[in-house]
Formats: structure tokens, sequence, C-alpha cells
């Protein structure tokens, strides 16, 4: 056993299920490099992180500027020499309502927000993925992805693309050891979710630390899936 710590990149790091999913690898001993735009918000993610005895990475970035992400995969390989997690949890809700009135700027931001920023996330990581023992990756999904509805096109198409980029790329990964897989954590009390559902009561969902406690046990060595679609739903369900 060795007392390396292992080497986590958490994207959308600075709000919601990303910020709880990065305050509690960094307890459980990770180094987090936190991605998100708002370098504020990151330096308050950072103290929280520091003031429990840990360190991060910090990271301001927008996800659209793909140079920037090919920059970033560089200077990973350069200083650690590998990348042990990805927790790709980063998303925009875009526009909703019909999809003949979504504007084509509004459409082009939610795919490349949710889906292109993925792919290369992708490229720009698992060499270095390639290089842990134990690489696992998890990207946050949506129930919509599987069943769409009225009024959520941009958004529900982005993470359908999603779903079947990253299930392919767990499927050419199946020999090696690096283990891919989706979340669904469903609806949880964050800014996102009052944006989309303004009339709900936020008290009826479960907190972003409930959902982020099973999305980080994803990207633990431990875990042995990979290729599928955890619901955090459906493992509360089995748990009573």
């Amino acid at each position: 056993m060795t007392d390396t710590p292992r080497i986590t990149l958490v994207t959308g790091a600075s709000r919601g299920i990303g910020r709880a999913a990065a305050l509690q690898l960094a307890e459980r001993g990770d180094l987090v490099i936190a991605v998100a735009r708002s370098k504020a918000a990151l330096e308050k993610l950072d103290d929280e992180i520091r003031a429990n005895g840990s360190e991060a990475v910090l990271v301001p970035m927008d996800l659209k500027d793909t140079k920037s992400i090919e920059t970033l995969g560089k200077v990973i390989g350069e200083r650690f020499g590998r990348l042990d997690g990805l927790v790709a949890n980063a998303g925009i809700l875009g526009t909703l309502g019909p999809v003949e009135t979504c504007g084509p700027r509004s459409f082009e931001e939610t795919i490349a927000v949710n889906l292109t920023s993925n792919f290369h996330l992708i490229r720009a990581l698992s060499p270095w993925m390639h290089q842990s023992e134990a690489p696992r990756a998890v990207f946050v999904s949506s129930g919509v992805a599987r069943t769409p509805r009225a009024f959520w096109g941009p958004y529900q198409a982005s993470k359908a693309g999603l779903e079947a980029l990253v299930l392919g790329w767990a499927d050419e990964n199946e020999n090696l050891k690096l283990r891919a897989n989706l979340y669904n954590p469903g609806g949880t009390r964050t800014g996102m979710r009052a944006e989309a559902m303004p009339g709900e009561d936020p008290m009826t969902l479960p907190t972003p630390e409930e959902v982020a406690a099973e999305l980080v046990k994803m990207v633990s060595p431990e875990e042995t899936r990979s290729g599928q679609l955890v619901s955090y739903r459906d493992l509360q369900q089995t748990k009573h």
C-alpha cells in the first residue's frame, strides 16, 4: 500500500453536486483538481478544503474553451504523470421551452458544455488515466436522456449524446483498468433544479451532499462496474 493520494478532477466543482463531491473527495484524502468558471467560488471551496486539512488544485476555466481542456491535460501529465479519477459533473440547463422557439446560440451552448466538453476531456485526460493503477470516471446524466419530455429539447439531447459517448468509451476499455460509468442524481436541492422546477418544494429533495456521497464511491478504486447507468433513486430504494 502507498500513502500517495488519488488525484481526482471534478468539473463544475464550485457549486451544487460538484462542490459537495469535491469536498467529500478531499475529506477522503484525494488531491482534488477543481474546475469551474468562477474563480471566487473556487477560492471559497479551497478555503473549506484547506480548513479540513486537505489541499486542492484550482482551475478557473470555461469548458467551452476546448484549447484550455487540451492544455489542462498536458499540465496534469507534466505535473502528476497520471490521473486517477474524473467526476464530469459540469452542466447547464440551457433554454427550456418548445424546440422550435429555442435560439441556435442557446442550443449550441448547451451541447458544447454538456456533451462536446466531455469529448474533449476524454481526449485530453485518458492518456493520463491509463497511467493510473485504478482509473475511474463518472459522468453526470439525467432521467430525461432516456425518457425525453416536452420543453427539455437541448438539455435532454445533450445528455442522451453524453450517455452514448460514455457507454461507447467504456466498451472500448473493457479489457483495460479504466472503469467509466454514468450517474443520474435525479432531482436534487440545487440552484439548477430550482431554475428548472420553480414551483417545487426543495425540502422534498435530497441535498447535494447526499447525492454526491454515491457519486464519490464511483471514482474509488473499489468500483468494479463499467458501462453502467447508476441512479441515485434506485440505490435508495434497494437500501430500504
